[in-house]
């Protein structure tokens, strides 16, 4: 299973959204699958930002084909406009679920519903979103659902129980913890798919350290200071630039080998063309995945059965 970033395969007729789109891999790949022909969707919370997004791609690749529509996954009342919006599409060939916290606040904070702020950005809203547009996916011949997990999933402990941090807040297990609650339900999602017998494959990936200072410079996308250049360039060794950690979202897309219940990641864990991966095993642990789905139904109020 091998795949060269420099010869994507063609992606006209594929319509592609990607929440949190306006920066980071979210925009590198929507750069990469635009200039593989899709129609991308950047699904963001700032309009400002998603058009400079936009932009920012057309100017870089003549004839793409690209557009925006708001989407705040900490906000309830936003995820189901956005979903609402997404029904009314012919298709959504893939949806990859991108948007997150990567530098979670140092003190808890929540959402409007109460729920922990890290763990409704990163995991909450993408549930909700794919409950509610889950029918323009089943319409659309061989869809696939996308989600960026994290090398983070390696270096933590998941309390399955305490996904919410209420007590036991702290940055860095809020985003770690909720990097593995994305990756348990992506791989949950699979096994419910094909229990189904759904023309539909949930497929999960990471990035590898990918970083800003090693990203090219675009205007209104990634502008890092020439400190955070000098600062990333001293680990250049073990990191790469976002626009190489989107190789990995973009073969989970396009590549007709992908199959449902894969993990992908950087051939050489941190950085690399992306390959197969070894996931933990928490994150595919069917009875751990049984119970964070009830649980992420509970938060969100949002039932989510995906019946043959």
């Amino acid at each position: 299973m091998t795949w060269d970033p420099a010869a994507v395969p063609n992606a006209h007729g594929k319509t592609v959204v990607v929440t949190g789109a306006n920066a980071g891999v979210g925009y590198f790949a929507s750069e990469q699958l635009a200039a593989a022909g899709a129609h991308v969707v950047l699904a963001c919370r700032s309009p400002e930002r998603a058009e400079a997004a936009v932009s920012a791609i057309r100017r870089r690749v003549p004839g793409a084909s690209v557009g925006a529509t708001p989407l705040d996954v900490a906000d309830a009342g936003s995820v189901t406009e956005a979903a609402d919006a997404l029904l009314q599409r012919e298709r959504v060939d893939v949806l990859l679920l991108n948007a997150g916290i990567v530098h979670p606040p140092a003190d808890r904070a929540v959402d409007a519903r109460g729920n922990e702020l890290v763990l409704s950005t990163n995991v909450l809203g993408h549930f909700q979103l794919t409950a509610l547009a889950f029918p323009v996916l089943e319409r659309t011949p061989g869809a696939r659902i996308v989600t960026l997990g994290s090398l983070a999933t390696l270096l933590s402990r998941f309390p399955v129980d305490d996904l919410q941090l209420d007590g036991s807040y702290n940055s860095w297990n809020a985003y770690a913890q909720s990097k593995i609650a994305a990756q348990v339900l992506g791989f949950e999602l699979d096994r419910r798919l094909r229990a189904a017998g759904k023309d539909i494959a949930s497929v999960v990936v990471h990035p590898g350290y990918s970083t800003s200072g090693r990203t090219p410079g675009i205007r209104g996308v990634n502008q890092p200071s020439k400190a955070k250049r000098f600062a990333d360039n001293l680990q250049a060794a073990w990191t790469q630039g976002k626009d190489h950690g989107a190789w990995v979202p973009v073969r989970a897309a396009l590549d007709p080998e992908v199959r449902g219940g894969d993990f992908l990641g950087p051939r050489w864990v941190t950085k690399g063309a992306p390959a197969r991966a070894l996931a933990t095993r928490t994150s595919r642990d069917r009875t751990v995945g049984a119970r964070v789905w009830e649980l992420l139904e509970e938060y969100t109020g949002q039932r989510f059965t995906v019946a043959p």
